[in-house]
């Protein structure tokens, strides 16, 4: 493989962004088309390199590329050094291939924002650091690329900073962010302490000798940093708020970079989960909880990015789930996390299509009735809708539902809930395609839809495809299981039941679930939310009141603890040494009342003392 490709598909949206941010206004007229051009050329180099590794046998297909020595510090020393394998080449062409559909739709999305080239230069950050992040060779290395991606969301989430809400949202981002980002540093210098390194061959050599303490501890530090980035529960207050930033934002965050980057993760770290099956049912439990708490906040939220959101949230969830299940879990569970990039990039750049032909508005009880008005929306729009329903031939049959079933082969519990999932996205789902682009149409007079150009719907059209087509990755000849095989392994599950009954059960529980949202979002939507509605829809409005939960547990405890601190400080330990200068300054301003100045003073002074010493040595004579 060519060692040439490989760091320049870091460099080039790295430079391009560089040139973009420092450029300045001069490069305003081509900005955009620069920022477009960089993921592009870093797709073909990824394209190049994918074929390249098709005529390698198996084992030469995992290579690291040294560039040259990062640091050294005693008995320390890191390697800036890129790693190409199955698993990282799947994701460079995820980020950029995507990635660069989302630049060309951003090219007609964001024609008229002022500040359009600062947008495809931070665009460009966020890719690059995305990548660096997929092909470090390093758990340090890591570390940048997450930083990086943290930096980059926190920029685009508040890129229209005038608007409090989208400051606010990028701050809450960028902190919970950091919570999990304590788990990270921590298992990088555990694993400094245990292994002497942190490069991704010496620990996989290593985990298998670790204490079963450790190993565990090690899988949640790496957890708790996959909470963080991929927004599950407890960490997943940022991502609904997220949706502050522009839609195209949205798109890459939520389908192709930074809520995959702890699916990664854990995937990458399979060495220590194999080697510790509390943790690994920690993140089994993690990706339940959020599949179902993700599907519920969907259910609720008239927002329309806001819904996608929540959906988002769910489906790492089983992408977690399945990584969670070890072997028989790891293939699908980037399976999924692939076609999930595909459709959901797909709808989410068509709620961004939505919003530009309805003046910005969000609120789908204000749309109804679009498919006549954005034909080429609704169309690409519904393939990811089918899609994500897992509805055959689309994609999301062949990489959910696989899920579901090993979820059931290792666990009922588990495979229920993942079922459960599957039927309450049917239902949300559903709703958003009812209140958006059927029905009546509950518009303002002044508004006129309209359908999106060429620039935004032929990326649509490009990932409406790939939603359907996606699904041949696993079809033909389990390709995906195969390829990932020698960096992941893979175990055959053990079906519970045969995978066609396992096939009808889940469609039947789908299509229930449709046609629960049908009958329910067919017609009669008032435009105005209801104020009294129940508990329950209260709880998912509400985000299951994660933010209170935050607030109470975390927030307000911390804030309780900084004064009590900061009152300790200025009364005991300020107030001990204030107190201490206090008080010799005060003697010394009562010894200073005898230091006149006058000689006299001191004379009559000497006088006394001399009388007083005559009448003590008189008395010890007269004694």
């Amino acid at each position: 493989m060519s060692h040439e490709l490989t760091w320049l598909l870091v460099a080039v949206p790295a430079v391009s962004a560089a040139i973009l941010l420092l450029g300045g206004k001069a490069t305003n007229a081509w900005g955009h088309l620069l920022g477009t051009l960089a993921p592009l050329i870093a797709f073909a180099f990824g394209v190049v390199l994918f074929v390249q590794m098709q005529g390698l046998g198996t084992e030469e297909r995992s290579e690291t590329f040294k560039l040259f020595e990062w640091f050294s510090v005693g008995s320390i020393k890191v390697d800036f050094s890129l790693l190409i394998d199955p698993l990282s080449i799947l994701f460079v062409l995820l980020i950029t291939g995507v990635g660069s559909l989302i630049h060309i739709y951003s090219i007609g999305y964001m024609e008229h924002d002022e500040r359009r080239r600062r947008f495809f230069g931070y665009l460009n950050l966020f890719i690059a650091s995305m990548l660096l992040l997929v092909l470090a060779a390093d758990y340090l290395l890591v570390f940048v690329g997450w930083e990086g991606v943290g930096l980059a969301s926190y920029l685009l989430i508040g890129f229209w900073q005038h608007k409090n809400s989208a400051a606010v949202a990028a701050k809450k981002a960028f902190v919970v962010n950091r919570v999990g980002d304590i788990g990270l540093s921590l298992a990088v210098m555990s694993m400094w302490a245990l292994f002497g390194s942190s490069a991704f061959a010496t620990v996989d050599a290593g985990a298998e000798h670790l204490s079963p303490t450790w190993a565990t501890l090690l899988g949640l530090m790496l957890l708790l940093a996959a909470c963080g980035k991929s927004a599950q529960v407890p960490l997943q207050s940022w991502l609904l708020d997220a949706m502050e930033g522009p839609t195209p934002v949205s798109a890459l965050i939520h389908a192709a970079t930074m809520v995959t980057a702890g699916v990664y993760l854990v995937v990458r770290s399979n060495a220590i989960y194999e080697v510790t099956d509390a943790a690994s049912t920690a993140v089994v439990i993690v990706g339940t909880v959020t599949a179902l708490a993700g599907a519920i906040i969907g259910c609720a939220k008239d927002d329309i990015k806001k819904a996608l959101a929540g959906s988002t949230m769910s489906q790492i969830g089983y992408m977690m789930l399945a990584a969670g299940l070890g072997p028989v879990g790891y293939a699908f569970a980037i399976f999924h996390l692939l076609t999930h990039g595909f459709f959901k990039a797909n709808m989410f750049l068509g709620a961004g299509s939505v919003m530009h032909g309805m003046d910005d508005d969000v609120n789908m009880r204000h749309y109804g009735a679009l498919r006549k008005y954005m034909k080429v929306t609704f169309v690409t729009f519904a393939f990811g809708y089918l899609a994500i329903l897992g509805i055959p031939p689309f994609s999301g049959f062949f990489s959910k539902d696989h899920i579901i079933e090993v979820a059931f082969a290792e666990n009922f519990v588990v495979g229920l809930c993942a079922l459960l999932g599957a039927g309450i996205t049917a239902f949300y789902m559903t709703r958003l395609m009812m209140m958006t682009f059927f029905g009546e149409k509950r518009w303002e007079k002044d508004v006129h839809p309209h359908e999106s150009p060429s620039v935004m719907t032929g990326p649509l059209i490009i990932l409406a495809i790939l939603s359907l087509v996606g699904g041949a990755l696993y079809f033909a000849g389990h390709w995906i299981v195969d390829w990932l095989e020698p960096v992941t392994g893979f175990e055959e599950a053990e079906p519970a039941i045969s995978a066609l009954a396992m096939t009808l059960i889940t469609l039947a529980v789908v299509l229930v679930g449709a046609a629960i949202g049908v009958m329910l979002f067919r017609r009669d939507i008032p435009r105005e939310a209801p104020v009294r509605v129940s508990p329950v829809t209260t709880f998912a409005r509400r985000d299951l009141y994660g933010d209170a939960l935050n607030e109470t547990v975390l927030m307000r405890p911390g804030q309780y603890l900084t004064r009590t601190l900061v009152w300790l400080d200025n009364r005991g330990v300020d107030g001990l040494v204030n107190g201490l200068a206090a008080l010799f300054g005060g003697m010394s301003g009562r010894l200073r009342r005898f230091q006149t100045g006058f000689v006299r003073s001191y004379a009559l002074s000497m006088v006394f003392g001399a009388a007083l010493v005559v009448v003590a040595l008189l008395a010890v004579r007269l004694s």
